[in-house]
Formats: structure tokens, sequence, C-alpha cells
């Protein structure tokens, strides 16, 4: 039997209701057949990356554990995506849904589709800061303290809603 391995997923979304996106995202992740234990941080409002002519975000990160192969969860949150409406209109632009592949496991991965840890992850406080809710004592594979990326990232995000 395969092992079960946590996931963390970035969730965003800034056009049609974003808020409800995130939430529905959420709820399509935590009855999928191959995940189990789901959990979602709380939902903050963030400036967007890149252009700025945009409305602000609405992200989030979610927990949960799967047997599924890295690739396979790609595959489900490029569906999810799919299914509500993503567009790639433009680099670092408007989306209804964004479904990032944060960490898998302790896993290091770079392939031409995916890249985890999330590349840009250590960067960015709408993604330290809600992952630090979940799992405030993370330690990297390579022993890095996640606590030395959140004093490096100005808390910059207005809380929304409490996670789950």
């Amino acid at each position: 039997m395969k092992a079960w391995i946590d996931i963390y997923i970035g969730l965003g979304s800034n056009l049609d209701q974003p808020l409800d996106h995130v939430e529905q995202a959420f709820s399509t992740l935590a009855q999928h057949k191959h995940l189990r234990n789901a959990r979602i941080s709380p939902l903050y409002q963030s400036k967007p990356v890149g252009p700025q002519d945009q409305p602000d975000f609405i992200n989030a990160v979610a927990h949960a554990q799967t047997q599924l192969g890295p690739h396979d969860v790609l595959d489900l949150l490029q569906s999810i995506e799919q299914q509500h409406g993503r567009k790639r209109l433009r680099h670092w632009g408007e989306r209804s849904l964004d479904c990032d592949l944060l960490l898998y496991g302790n896993a290091n991965i770079h392939t031409p589709r995916l890249t985890v840890p999330h590349a840009h992850m250590h960067e960015r406080s709408f993604v330290l800061y809600p992952l630090a809710d979940l799992v405030p004592q993370l330690c990297f594979d390579n022993g890095l303290d996640f606590s030395r990326f959140l004093s490096r990232v100005p808390f910059d995000l207005e809380p929304v809603k409490k996670g789950i």
C-alpha cells in the first residue's frame, strides 16, 4: 500500500467572485476520493504580483494527504482550474482560479511541467503566511527553518475569512 503524502496547495482568485472560487476549489479538493484530511488556512486579500491594473486577489493555502503522484496532483489542480474557467491571458495576470502545488511531502521535483517546492513561494506573503497558519513549525528537507522566510517577507495581507 502506498504511503499518504502531505501536500500543500496555493489557491488564489481575483475575478468573478474570487472568494467563491477559492472556497469551491477547496470544497472540490476536500471531497476528492484520492485526498483525505483536507484543511484550509484563513483567506487573505492581497495585491497582485506583476501587472497592477487588475483586482486584488483572495488567497489561501490548503493541506491534504494523498497517494497520488505529484504529476497526478498537478493534473487534478489544472482540471479544477478549468472547471472554474481558468484562462491564461497574461503572465501573472488576472485569473478566476489559480491552484499551485507548493509542497509534495519533502520531495524536490524539477520537470518541465512541475517544480516543487514552488519556485517563488519563499518570496510571497500570500503563500507564506497562510502556510504558516496551517503548519507554523514547518521545516524544509534541506534544514531551512520556515520562520526564516517569514521574517524576510512583510505581512501585507488583509484577513478575509477564517479557515476550516
